[in-house]
């Protein structure tokens, strides 16, 4: 009786110990591809300034896609999250509004582009200075956040222009507080 009671002791040691390196197995599997898809697929992201009012709320959580322009290019209007070219360390969101190889002249509140007015629906408000002109260079974009007037964007750097291969994702999904898609 006591070897018995000994086996089955082995037993449910052998099965508890199975059991946690079962558990150890599944969690690190799980954290493996959670850091492959935050690494590799996304950019989780949290909106810590109001720069992108009314389209991006302060606080906001949102995902980019990391993927999204290895067969096309940056669009304008395109909301990205990227590298900030004075300190890369910080990531910034922000929208594109100039090209490369595009001249941005900003007057009173509207923008040209290359002579001519962006008509842009972004804003809830309009813009108020004058900023440029700006030269883009070939492979660089310029940006402005939606809520012009309170936005430390391309016009107020010390390096005006975002280099293509510092842009990290374009904005696709806010999931907090609510959800929306984005084009």
């Amino acid at each position: 009786m006591d070897k018995e009671l000994e086996t089955m002791d082995k037993d449910n040691s052998n099965s508890f110990k199975k059991s946690i390196l079962e558990w150890l197995k599944t969690l690190l599997f799980s954290v493996l591809i959670v850091l492959i898809i935050n690494n590799g697929l996304i950019v989780n992201a949290r909106i810590p300034s109001s720069s992108m009012e009314t389209t991006i709320m302060t606080n906001d959580r949102l995902f980019a896609n990391r993927l999204a322009y290895i067969n096309s290019d940056p669009e304008r209007g395109d909301i990205v999250i990227f590298k900030y070219p004075d300190n890369p360390e910080i990531l910034y969101v922000k929208r594109i509004i100039g090209l490369p190889e595009e001249e941005i002249r900003i007057s009173n509140g509207q923008i040209f582009i290359d002579g001519n007015v962006l008509k842009d629906d972004y804003t809830a408000i309009d813009m108020i200075g004058t900023f440029g002109p700006y030269q883009i260079p070939k492979g660089h974009y310029f940006m402005l956040g939606d809520n012009r007037n309170n936005s430390k964007d391309s016009r107020y750097w010390e390096n005006n222009y975002v280099a293509e291969d510092k842009i990290v994702g374009k904005v696709f999904f806010r999931y907090f507080p609510s959800f929306k898609i984005f084009n």
